[in-house]
């Protein structure tokens, strides 16, 4: 993880939620105060931003003992016992909202991509995540999906040539868009075009894409869309895949299937803070 840009985040975060401190620890606890306490689990999930949350403690106060009990990436139970931090009794009350809303964010984030993951996992299918993420957060969302078997899509626009129903029309064809973007960026930057029917696809195959993207197909098209190809250039599925259907298009042939909601619309996981 890019840990410049992670410690940009971390103390705008911090700036956003204590402006002038924290006036109620400061104003009743004793500073020379010690405490200790766990990050201790409600439910069971994969963990994700234990490490983010060390450096939170980190950034208040570099005197505070942080010992980790689990890994990013590992699954942990309900009552499952995180980490342990030492240290003044203010620089744990300041840190601890801040570390659980990363925790909570980014494990849920882990926890659905895992489901995903799961049901791909007797398939060539890799799960890949989207765009759709929180604006400034996109870095440690796509973190999360990593810690859950995902594979992360393009991280902006700038990373590769993502050709999509808007820009068709304003172009008017997958030849005339392929070949402009082949023209600007070069052999280096692989180019991927959004397609909505097999005629579409045909264009994508006899114009060179790099990347075919089926969006919104039946599985009936997706499995004539397959036989198209012939394996000749990686295909993607896309738009409205579930939990409940993804099974019925792993098995199809395709190499990758991107889910939105990995960044969209996971739950937090109950995670809290407990001084002992």
């Amino acid at each position: 993880m890019e840990f410049e840009r992670l410690d940009e985040i971390i103390e705008a975060a911090l700036k956003e939620d204590m402006p002038a401190g924290d006036i109620t620890s400061e104003s009743i606890i004793e500073p020379d105060s010690i405490s200790e306490a766990h990050i201790i689990t409600r439910e069971k999930g994969v963990l994700a931003g234990i490490d983010i949350a060390e450096r939170v403690f980190k950034k208040i106060d570099h005197s505070v003992g942080f010992k980790k009990f689990k890994q990013d990436g590992q699954e942990f139970d309900r009552d499952s016992k995180l980490a342990r931090i030492k240290g003044s009794s203010i620089s744990l009350l300041k840190g601890e909202r801040l570390a659980l809303n990363f925790l909570q964010r980014l494990s849920g984030i882990a926890t659905l991509t895992k489901k995903y993951t799961d049901v791909l996992k007797e398939t060539e299918t890799k799960l890949l995540d989207t765009r759709k993420t929180t604006p400034c957060l996109r870095m440690l969302e796509k973190y999360a999906v990593r810690m859950g078997g995902g594979v992360n899509h393009r991280f902006d626009l700038s990373g590769m040539v993502l050709i999509k129903d808007n820009h068709l029309r304003l172009v008017g064809s997958i030849k005339e868009s392929i070949q402009r973007a082949k023209k600007s960026v070069g052999e280096d930057i692989k180019i991927e075009v959004e397609t909505t029917c097999l005629e579409e696809v045909r264009d994508a195959v006899r114009y060179q894409a790099d990347i075919i993207m089926l969006d919104n197909m039946s599985p009936g098209e997706i499995r004539e869309a397959v036989k198209l190809v012939a394996g000749k250039i990686p295909l993607e599925i896309s738009g409205k895949i579930t939990l409940d259907n993804l099974s019925q298009v792993a098995g199809l042939g395709v190499d990758f299937v991107s889910v939105g909601s990995l960044t969209h619309s996971y739950r937090s996981i109950d995670i809290s803070l407990e001084f002992l």
